[in-house]
């Protein structure tokens, strides 16, 4: 993989990635999906003329209201087979204790890192206190060529000798993915993992991943360590993403491995063997949710992803502009992996008793869609309410029959539910305190929401450039007297 690239346009784009174009986020529209969205464009304006626009409008919010009546319905299955069936790799204490005098295989520890000077202290001390045998460890800082500043700082505090400074020459484009990819081609470990320079893992995880492995058949390639915080509660805006990461990885994950839909991954503590990572061909070098693409890829050649008992904590955003930059990030890339993998949807189905090219729909599609929607929809309930005797009938028009008990459905029971599941996963990590914040998640959502359009805008003219989130706000005084200890000594 190293060295590959691919050829676009007169020029050649270094990728170290042998993935075809068509698995690529490269172009974001293909041909045929560019006609078929101009023959969708046609085909409305026609049906206008031929009956109405009120017809046409009355046709779109059914769909509308069907996709959130099937998403919520989705999602309490989900719930509900995730305490019912819990499906995560228990790894206890006891097996730990036994396996402690194993022959431990060797793990490369991935850590690609771009002007992140400020946390790789805490980073670097993170790993040392990893219970693992050092002599099986290597880890790669992938630092970027032009990142100077990171790369002195790497060089200066004297890193322990299982440490590897690997600087990725210069080339478009410049992503987390393709620096993995470029980490991958000089990894020597027997298993793999990819973390952030903010994490600090769980000192047993590695530990955890190997016995995991073992325990699972061979179909099982990818493992996905749980991802919460560890500054919840500096302030509104960390309380409520800690309660959504609470959600999503304590619960929704868990319910998609129990019926083996694709998983999007997340964009830390992946554990693979190193050589059904090669097998995968590495990460999108153009996607900027590398993770989510890579996660789905697993599914559509025939493999899964589990959940084990292993927790990484990273540091929640809690700058709303910086959270607004990567949140327009991740539903970029989202946006970006659903076209792509609707390039070509038969390849989701190789057993019919798994119908994933649907499950996909409401994982990634639906997810984004319910999204952008979401305010249009919020518009015309509070304009219901607000101005009935005005519009009341004529809102009332476009919702017929059954849709408008599904409707009121949606409005009453759902999103009641919805704020219900981010109470259950704040239970269940035992996060008392920001339970009571669940409530503002609406606004939450609307926050979501204008990332959402910064994203969509994003797609069409830098659908490439990698919103950079800025670590380390956590950090107090005290914390940051960790760097110039560990230059120190």
């Amino acid at each position: 993989m190293l060295g590959k690239g691919i050829q676009h346009r007169n020029y050649f784009f270094i990728t170290h990635s042998t993935l075809p174009k068509h698995q690529i986020a490269l172009v974001t529209f293909a041909t045929h999906q560019k006609i078929a969205f101009i023959i969708l464009l046609i085909g409305f304006i026609v049906l206008s003329i031929i009956f109405s626009l009120h017809t046409l409008l009355v046709i779109l919010i059914s769909l509308l209201t069907i996709l959130y009546f099937t998403d919520l319905l989705f999602n309490l299955f989900l719930i509900i087979r995730s305490f019912h069936k819990p499906p995560e790799i228990d790894i206890e204490e006891s097996e730990l204790a036994q396996a402690a005098d194993k022959d431990w295989p060797s793990y490369s520890i991935f850590c690609p890192l771009y002007k992140e000077k400020k946390v790789l202290p805490q980073f670097v001390k993170a790993i040392s206190n990893m219970d693992y045998p050092k002599n099986k460890l290597e880890v790669l800082l992938i630092l970027e060529e032009d990142d100077r500043e990171t790369i002195s700082t790497a060089f200066q505090l004297n890193l322990p000798d299982y440490f590897r400074i690997i600087v990725v020459p210069h080339s478009l484009p410049k992503t987390k993915p393709k620096a993995l990819n470029y980490g991958l081609a000089h990894a020597v470990g027997e298993y793999a993992v990819i973390y952030d320079a903010e994490d600090i893992p769980d000192p047993n995880q590695l530990k955890k991943a190997v016995l995991a492995f073992r325990k699972v058949d061979s179909k099982v390639i990818c493992l996905q360590a749980k991802l919460n915080f560890y500054n919840p509660t500096q302030n509104i805006l960390t309380k409520v993403f800690t309660a959504e990461y609470s959600l999503w990885f304590d619960l929704v994950l868990t319910g998609l491995q129990s019926i083996h839909a694709p998983i999007p991954l997340g964009g830390t503590s992946n554990h693979f063997r190193t050589k059904d990572l090669r097998l995968l061909e590495g990460w999108d070098p153009f996607n900027v949710t590398e993770d989510c693409d890579l996660g789905i890829r697993i599914c559509k050649r025939g493999y899964h992803t589990a959940i084990f008992n292993s927790t990484t904590l990273e540091e929640a955003n809690s700058n709303f502009f910086n959270w607004l930059r990567q949140r327009s990030r991740w539903i970029k890339g989202y946006i970006q992996t659903y076209l792509v993998h609707m390039r070509r949807p038969g390849e989701f189905i190789s057993d019919w008793r798994q119908p994933h090219v649907i499950t996909f729909q409401l994982i990634v599609g639906g997810k984004v869609a319910s999204i952008f929607i979401n305010p249009i929809m919020w518009l015309i309930t509070v304009s219901y309410f607000a101005f009935r005797p005005i519009i009341g009938t004529t809102i009332e028009s476009f919702f017929g029959g059954p849709i408008f008990y599904m409707a009121v459905f949606c409005l009453v029971i759902g999103n009641f539910l919805y704020m219900y599941y981010y109470m259950i996963g704040c239970y269940k990590r035992e996060q008392w305190d920001i339970i009571q914040y669940v409530f503002l998640v609406p606004f939450y959502w609307l926050m979501m929401s204008v990332a959402s359009w910064i994203a969509f805008y994003q797609l069409f003219l830098k659908p490439h450039y990698w919103e950079k989130t800025h670590h380390g706000l956590h950090l107090t005084e005290s914390k940051k007297t960790i760097g110039a200890e560990l230059i120190a000594t």
